[in-house]
């Protein structure tokens, strides 16, 4: 059975596994959308004592993560693409810096799969938490 999974690891690796890039993605209303289900899906709001600055210091942050690509930014809103280091499962992650109400909005969501084993919200933890580090 090693053998076999040995073999075919390398195989699986070439597979770029994408799926098709949302049409709803970024602000609409004032706000990222919410997420449809938990099970591949997260998002979260945390408040901020200065909105742009965390927001900048995130986008450096996710420019500096691995496997993560940069597919859209403005002043407030970026898009990245996080690919995982096996399969190259795809997700997009977004940030919102919603100036008005001094947060910022985080979410994450698998393109493909029923279930991402709890990768978005470890993901928006990590960022979370090296925020603030």
């Amino acid at each position: 059975m090693t053998f076999l999974a040995g073999l075919l690891a390398p195989v699986l690796m070439l597979f770029h596994l994408a799926g098709p890039v949302p049409a709803d993605l970024g602000v609409s209303n004032g706000a990222l959308r919410d997420c449809p289900t938990t099970a591949h899906c997260s998002n979260q709001t945390w408040e901020s004592s200065n909105t742009m600055a965390e927001f900048n210091r995130l986008s450096e942050l996710v420019q500096e993560t691995p496997r993560t690509v940069v597919m859209d930014q403005t002043v407030t809103y970026l898009h990245a693409e996080a690919s995982s280091a096996f399969f190259g499962f795809v997700d997009d992650l977004e940030l919102f810096a919603d100036r008005d109400n001094n947060r910022i909005q985080a979410r994450s969501e698998s393109r493909l799969g029923d279930s991402d084993l709890g990768v978005n919200a470890a993901r928006l933890a990590a960022l979370q938490s090296r925020l603030k580090g």
